[in-house]
This record gives C-alpha cells, sequence and structure tokens, in this order.
C-alpha cells in the first residue's frame, strides 16, 4: 500500500466508508469523497485533513488513484462511470478495508448481532492497555468519540459484514462468530443454507496461525463447527461443549457481572457497565480476543468495565424526571427481544417505539417479529423505513405487523405512522416511572434525541 496515493471515497458518510477514510487520513493518505449530503460524520472528516464534496459529479474522480464504494451505491454512479472511464481502480469497501487487516493481526468480528459492541470492546481494551490497534467499527465508541483509529500497533479490529458476502474478503488472525441468523436473506436468493456455508468459509479463511473464536451457545453456529477445519475456540454459559464458561451471572440495571473460567480454572470477574445477557456473550468474546493477544486477564477486567456501550447500542439519550429515555440500533427480532429484555431490568414500565427497516427484511421475518414484543407494556409501530431504490412488497406493511404482534405478543400494540406522530403522542402520555425504547436500523433515533430534549426542557 502506497501512502502518497489519493483514495477517493463515493458515499464517504456512511459509518463504515468514513471509518476506513478516518483511518487511510491517519496513515498519510490524501482522502477525498462525496455524499449526498453534509453529516456528523462527514464534518470530523474535514476537520481530519479531507476533502469532502456534497452531491456527485464525474470531475470529482479526477486525479484519484483508487476509488473505493459501498454497497449502497449503484454502477451508474456518475463519479463510479468516471472511473471506470479514466482506468482508475475500484474497490468495494469490504476489499479496502481487507487491504488494512489482511496485512496485519486481523480482528474480524461476525455475526447476525453484537458485531458492532463486541468490536469495540477489544479495541478500548486494547487501547486501555497500551496496545494501540488500528480499529474501523460501524458504531460510534462512546468513550472514544470515534469509530476508527490508525494505530501503531499490530492489530487491526474491524467488524465482518455478512449482509452482503463482504465478511469473505477477509483472511484475520483471529475470526469471531457471535451468533448466525436467517437474516439479509435477499443477498442469498433467500436461502439461510447458502448464508451458513458462507459463515463455514469465513471461518475456514483464517491465516494459518489463526483461530476461529465461536458461541457456542448459538445452535446455528454451533453446528457448523465440524466444518470447520483450522483451530476454533468456544464459548458460552453451559460447560458441557465451551472452552470458556461464564458462572455466577448477575444482570442488573445497566450492568452485568460474572466469573470468566477457561476449562476447570476460574479466571477471575468480569463487571460490565452496560446491561443484558447478550452483552455477557460480546464482552466474552472480546475477553478471549485480548488474552489471545497476550493482555492479561487482570488487565482485560479493569479495561472493559470502563466501556460505555457504542452509539445507538442501547444509548441513554435522556433521563429527567423518572423518565429514562434510551436508543437502541436493535433492527431484528432476535436484538429487539433481547434489548426489552435488559431494558425491564430497570424496573421501569417499558415503551417499545420500532420502526421496521426494509421491506424485504420485514417480508421474511414477518412471524418472528409479531413475537418479539412480549416484554414491553406498550407498543408503537411506526411506518417502514426503505432506503431509497427498494421496491413495496405488496401486503408488507407496518399496519399488518402491528395486527399480528396484537395477536402474537402483545395486544397494546399501535400503528403510528410518523415521527412526529410518536412524539407528540410520547409528550401527552409518559409519565415518571417509564422507559422510552426507540428501536431500529432507520432514523427512529430522532425521536429519542427530541424528546430527551423536551424533557429537559
Amino acid at each position: 500500500m502506497d501512502t502518497t496515493e489519493r483514495v477517493h471515497f463515493i458515499g464517504i458518510g456512511g459509518y463504515g466508508m468514513s471509518a476506513i477514510a478516518r483511518v487511510m487520513l491517519e496513515m498519510g493518505y490524501t482522502v477525498t469523497g462525496s455524499d449526498v449530503a453534509a453529516q456528523e460524520l462527514t464534518e470530523k472528516l474535514i476537520a481530519k485533513g479531507a476533502k469532502v464534496y456534497i452531491g456527485h459529479t464525474a470531475e470529482q474522480v479526477k486525479g484519484a488513484d483508487l476509488v473505493v464504494y459501498s454497497t449502497a451505491l449503484t454502477s451508474d454512479n456518475v463519479e463510479w462511470k468516471e472511473a471506470e472511464r479514466l482506468n482508475i481502480p475500484v474497490l468495494h469497501r469490504s476489499q479496502m478495508l481487507a487491504r488494512l487487516l489482511n496485512e496485519r493481526k486481523g480482528v474480524a468480528v461476525a455475526g447476525a448481532h453484537g458485531k458492532t459492541t463486541t468490536s469495540s470492546m477489544i479495541a478500548l481494551i486494547m487501547e486501555e492497555c497500551g496496545v494501540d490497534p488500528t480499529y474501523i467499527i460501524g458504531g460510534e465508541i462512546m468513550n472514544v468519540g470515534t469509530n476508527a483509529k490508525a494505530g501503531q500497533g499490530e492489530y487491526v479490529v474491524a467488524e465482518a459484514d455478512e449482509s452482503d458476502g463482504s465478511f469473505l474478503q477477509y483472511h484475520p488472525w483471529l475470526g469471531i462468530v457471535t451468533n448466525i441468523e436467517a437474516d439479509h436473506l435477499e443477498n442469498y436468493g433467500g436461502d439461510f443454507g447458502k448464508l451458513k456455508a458462507a459463515y463455514v468459509q469465513f471461518m475456514n479463511q483464517m491465516r494459518e496461525d489463526g483461530t476461529a473464536i465461536v458461541c457456542a451457545d448459538d445452535e446455528t453456529a454451533r453446528s457448523l463447527l465440524p466444518e470447520v477445519k483450522g483451530h476454533i475456540i468456544t464459548y458460552g454459559i453451559h460447560a458441557a461443549y465451551a472452552d470458556y464458561t461464564a458462572t455466577d451471572i448477575v444482570l442488573g440495571d445497566r450492568l452485568v457481572s460474572y466469573t470468566m473460567n477457561q476449562g476447570s480454572e476460574t479466571l477471575g470477574t468480569i463487571e460490565l457497565s452496560i446491561p443484558g445477557k447478550y452483552n455477557l456473550y460480546n464482552s466474552m468474546a472480546a475477553v478471549i480476543a485480548c488474552l489471545k493477544a497476550g493482555i492479561p486477564f487482570a488487565d482485560i477486567a479493569v479495561s472493559i468495565v470502563k466501556f460505555h456501550g457504542a452509539k445507538r447500542r442501547f444509548q441513554v439519550l435522556g433521563e429527567s424526571d423518572d423518565i429514562l429515555v434510551i436508543d437502541d440500533y436493535a433492527h431484528h427480532p432476535t436484538e429487539i427481544q433481547a434489548t426489552i429484555s435488559a431494558a425491564k431490568a430497570t424496573g421501569k414500565r417499558i415503551i417499545a417505539v420500532f420502526q421496521p427497516q426494509r421491506y424485504t427484511r420485514t417480508f421474511f421475518l414477518l412471524d418472528a417479529f409479531s413475537r418479539a414484543f412480549s416484554e414491553a407494556d406498550e407498543v408503537i409501530i411506526t411506518d417502514i423505513y426503505s432506503p431509497a431504490g427498494e421496491k413495496q412488497i405488496e401486503g408488507v406493511t407496518s399496519a399488518k405487523l402491528v395486527e399480528l404482534i396484537r395477536s402474537n405478543s402483545n395486544a397494546s400494540a399501535r400503528h403510528l405512522p410518523t415521527k412526529e406522530a410518536v412524539l407528540a403522542d410520547l409528550q401527552d402520555r409518559i409519565a415518571p416511572g417509564d422507559l422510552v425504547l426507540t428501536m431500529g436500523a432507520g432514523d427512529i433515533y430522532k425521536v429519542g434525541y427530541a424528546l430527551a430534549e423536551r424533557l429537559k426542557g
């Protein structure tokens, strides 16, 4: 890799793209990019020295040595077409990340859920323990205030995205699989078997001295282990089949603690400043990865308690007059159930506000979504948030989802189409003792921020 190159990112404002752009800036590359609108991430890149254009024009690509694009982009984009006309190499975001990850000791975190939190935990522990990693993460680490950094150490920590198959670009030293579920099947011909085969390939792509770290409590992930040829480490709560286990588990109000064991040996206590059984699993993977990197358990335990989450992962937006507002990226039925369960540990009355994302996901998981809200006291469903260009699927609507939720998990479910309607409704009805939980991969977080601001005022 030649740091004298100019690298141009089409769609530079996304979390994944901006993270790679930031690392390449810090490594000494000249970075330019374009996006449809200015936002916080583009402003941070500009402050770092990037040249960012608003809007896409062919002229902006000229002079670039390399062009990087994301999955959201289509090949008829004027900058992409101009790069091809000028014979400038064009790489997918994952191919650019692979260049960074594969040339050092890559730690790649894959899975249906927990990628951002697990990779953020690993990055923070390594930072706290003086390892100075490079990290490229799909969400901002709250303690650090950024989602990426070019470190001087030998480790590169990154998320490995299965949604479009791009995780197969990576040949990491450590490959973590947190769990496997039937999501993003539109990219696998609707065939869960093809998605599972991709995970097997990922786990078989470790470096020769590498290890796959796999959650053995996830039935699907465990079922694939006989197909993995290299070294495997498993973790879970059930001692019968896991190399690392957790005992003495306490799940409290925005905290978790447990004893970590390796085989019959007790390593010590892990305490977290974030809630939920799912974060127990995320932290176990992070601890194992850091142990493999040579960090003593005692140092890991001291560092991990300082982790206060990643942006949009059970993020506390405000607490006023005994009303708590929390936002989470949960956009899959399993994530919704886990997030509501973590919220219940606060002892508050849960008002769950969910914005479905994508007609395809809603179509494939309609029944599972309908069964995910049983622990909420109230449920509000907004209209489906769909990316530009996605076609509506007949019969797949939020009104239909609400009808099924009422039948299958929560009779209180209501459909409020817009963010404005949700905010007005919440303002009228919330009371001390309530917890408002906004969930979804779209822009529902704006309701949470607006509500938190109004509660402060």
